[in-house]
């Protein structure tokens, strides 16, 4: 296929913009980028799509996120509103996802997948919880995630909190997913933890000793998971997953909202990917994290952007990690747009690669996976590689993006959806829900009672 008529947004380092180019896409891979009228000559015989002048560029990537989590939309917790976010924890959460049954493992999946799509997210790092359907739920996700035509790297929360044998079948899911999806085009596995506070020792040691590989983990999101740590263990939470042999270049730790600076130095010294959930932070209150130190410090190239569960679009995260830093500090000088756009462009791609070392994703080069979106942003005031951080921040708005492409397939085009029935898709989990919140009404009654 021959995209053509396109300004093109390459996310390379250093980063080009390419007005009126071209770029063609063989077996889901970019094989070569020109001027328009030079690729339309060269390649007269292929399939054409035209961009109209939209912007093309690398789709998003969400470096943490929870699908599980869709189906709390307009749901009451009931009793008084929870006070912290352990009460968060305690009375939604932890109770939201003992309600999920397959079905609903699969379709909050969909669900989340259709606004990847809408929004131009195409990779996503999802991070699963299902107790009472452990067994075979991150393949249900698999499923949904090749069906979207998307690309994902998943794993399942292993925690101690609702006993051991589920611990244990946590592990055991995501052994079996992490080997049955090594080679996987589109579709890769890592291992999920929850978090320290809910981990014991020798849970610990049975994740280090099953996995050679990296690891997904919340890091003190809240002080609470430092304080355990402390309390039972003697080390803060860092230094207690150090202990363990479990910070690995593939490892990633979601948060880190409240660790100090030998945490930090000792995350940067084993190259572990960091990521920034600000929205979620900001709605949960447990403050932010010092997103300028951790710049300034060792953890430049592996610092990441998510979005916790919340919607797949990015630039809306992006938006929220440069406000937040500036509100929190009184400082308008924090979190520069250009570092945002490092964080959430450069270093995404950077770790959606190192889950995929075929081939680079996230720009727009030859020999890169063929995962991108067309914008239709029409710029007022003149648009430069050098100012391009700013025309996402205060431009760019998710409904501009027309078409999504993954692996090379046109997932939505001109925003109409290819691969997915949205209409279908919800009303399926409209017809589900109030089952599932039935039962999560249940399970937070017998919990307070």
């Amino acid at each position: 296929m021959l995209i053509t008529n396109a300004h093109l947004i390459t996310w390379e380092t250093p980063n080009r913009l390419l007005p009126d180019h071209a770029l063609r896409i063989e077996g889901g891979i970019i094989v070569d980028i020109g001027k328009s009228n030079e690729l339309e000559a060269r390649y007269s015989d292929d399939q054409r799509l035209d961009a109209g002048g939209q912007m093309l560029m690398p789709g998003s990537i969400c470096a943490h996120t929870h699908f599980y989590g869709a189906f709390a939309r307009g749901m009451a917790i009931p009793g008084a509103p929870p006070r912290s976010f352990p009460e968060i924890l305690r009375r939604l959460w932890w109770n939201l996802d003992k309600a999920l049954d397959g079905d609903a493992v699969r379709l909050s999946a969909l669900v989340c997948l259709v606004d990847a799509i809408k929004h131009g997210t195409t990779t996503l790092f999802d991070h699963h919880a299902s107790p009472n359907a452990i067994d075979g739920s991150l393949d249900a996700i698999a499923n949904a995630v090749e069906m979207a035509g998307l690309r994902a790297v998943l794993c399942y929360e292993v925690t101690d909190r609702d006993g051991l044998d589920k611990a244990q079948a946590g592990i055991d899911e995501n052994g079996r997913f992490i080997r049955a999806h090594a080679e996987h085009p589109t579709v890769r596995g890592t291992f999920g933890l929850h978090a320290s506070l809910s981990l014991s020792d020798d849970t610990l040691r049975r994740c280090a000793d099953a996995h050679d590989g990296g690891f997904h983990i919340h890091v003190a999101e809240h002080e609470a998971d430092e304080d355990d740590s402390l309390a039972k263990y003697g080390r803060r939470v860092v230094h207690r997953l150090d202990s363990f042999g479990m910070l690995r270049p593939l490892t990633m730790v979601a948060h880190a909202v409240h660790i100090d600076d030998s945490e930090r130095d000792l995350l940067a010294q084993y190259g572990v990917w960091v990521t920034h959930q600000p929205r979620s932070n900001m709605n949960n209150a447990v403050g932010a994290m010092r997103l300028d130190d951790f710049m300034a410090n060792g953890l430049r190239d592996h610092l990441c952007l998510g979005n916790d569960g919340f919607s797949n679009a990015m630039w809306e995260e992006w938006k929220a990690a440069y406000l937040l830093q500036k509100v929190v500090h009184r400082d308008p000088r924090l979190a520069n747009g250009a570092d945002i756009a490092q964080i959430a462009a450069v270093n995404n791609a950077r770790l959606a690669h190192a889950f995929f070392p075929e081939r680079p994703i996230g720009q727009l080069i030859v020999g890169a996976a063929a995962d991108m979106i067309l914008v239709d942003y029409h710029p007022f005031t003149p648009l430069t590689d050098g100012n391009l951080p700013w025309h996402i921040l205060f431009g760019f708005e998710p409904s501009m993006v027309t078409t999504t492409i993954v692996d090379g397939r046109v997932l939505m085009r001109d925003r109409r959806l290819l691969t997915l029935d949205e209409a279908a898709i919800a009303a399926e989990a409209r017809a589900l829900v109030p089952s599932v919140w039935a039962r999560y009404n249940e399970i937070s009654h017998r919990a307070e009672s």
